[in-house]
């Protein structure tokens, strides 16, 4: 129940652990770092059967054949969560070795729910909700760290994409919340506290153990696009830059190179639409 990332080695104990049942109108904006005349340098979808085989392999002369491992090139892409509700997420991997005093979170999300839904969550063995980004209903965000969470009010949307970034940082317990390029009034959360490294992180559940212990009246269904992780926190500029889809720092997790693991009806299909700008 809910309370008041290329390194791999750490994920191998929980791939399949999770149980089977347990206001803005803006389109999404084109990313400035990839282009449309960028050659993907190949990819490959993981998990899904229909999805599983190498595709998109590209030769150039710097690089003669792509390797099976790159990762999947995600540019103008989306995750279809397909049904509702469900027991299926997506795994992401990320090669954190420290624990981390600030982080930045950032990701799209398209649905019709209504119900409580699940959007990012991070695990460890000792904290469920270590990092949660929890949507309880329409209007509201819930935005945990360690266990607590705040909230962060927000109007209905109107059927249209949402785009939020979450922010935190240790040495004052500021948390920041950014809807659409937008900041909302910040508040305190979790002040010294530090979240662990070894960590589940998955798209469309909500952990209630560690890789695992769903609820899936919780899931998401839908589509989710443009995921970041960083462990830093990002300037007010780089927070409107992620919205618009340009140039960003490096991240921990990053929707250009994300390495990740679909599990159940989980489908990555191309964005419906492409328009820049807000």
């Amino acid at each position: 129940m809910l309370c008041s990332a290329e390194g791999t080695s750490q994920y191998h104990s929980m791939f399949g652990i999770g149980r089977d049942l347990k206001s803005s109108s803006s389109p999404i904006p084109l990313l400035e770092q990839e282009r449309p005349g960028e050659v993907a340098q190949g990819h490959v979808q993981v998990g899904h059967p229909e999805q599983g085989r190498l595709r998109g392999v590209c030769r150039t002369p710097q690089h003669p054949i792509a390797s099976p491992l790159s990762p999947p090139d995600l540019y103008r892409k989306v995750f279809v969560f397909r049904k509702d509700p469900s027991d299926a997420y997506v795994v992401l991997r990320a090669g954190l070795e420290q624990p981390l005093h600030n982080f930045t979170v950032c990701l799209r999300s398209y649905t019709d729910l209504t119900r409580p839904h699940s959007l990012f969550s991070y695990a460890t063995k000792a904290q469920d909700n270590e990092i949660l980004l929890f949507k309880p209903k329409p209007g509201e965000y819930r935005f945990y760290v360690g266990g607590k969470f705040v909230t962060f009010r927000v109007p209905e949307g109107r059927g249209d994409w949402e785009h939020v970034c979450a922010g935190w940082e240790s040495a004052t317990g500021i948390a920041e919340f950014w809807l659409n390029g937008k900041p909302w009034p910040r508040k305190g959360l979790q002040r010294g506290y530090a979240v662990g490294a070894e960590a589940a992180i998955l798209l469309g559940q909500e952990q209630d153990a560690f890789g695992g212990g769903f609820d899936v009246y919780n899931s998401f269904s839908g589509e989710l696009a443009d995921v970041y992780l960083w462990d830093t926190g990002l300037s007010p500029d780089k927070m409107r830059a992620a919205y618009l889809s340009l140039r960003l720092p490096p991240a921990v997790l990053a929707w250009k190179s994300l390495s990740y693991e679909v599990k159940g009806d989980v489908v990555v299909k191309p964005r419906l639409r492409e328009a820049l700008g807000p």
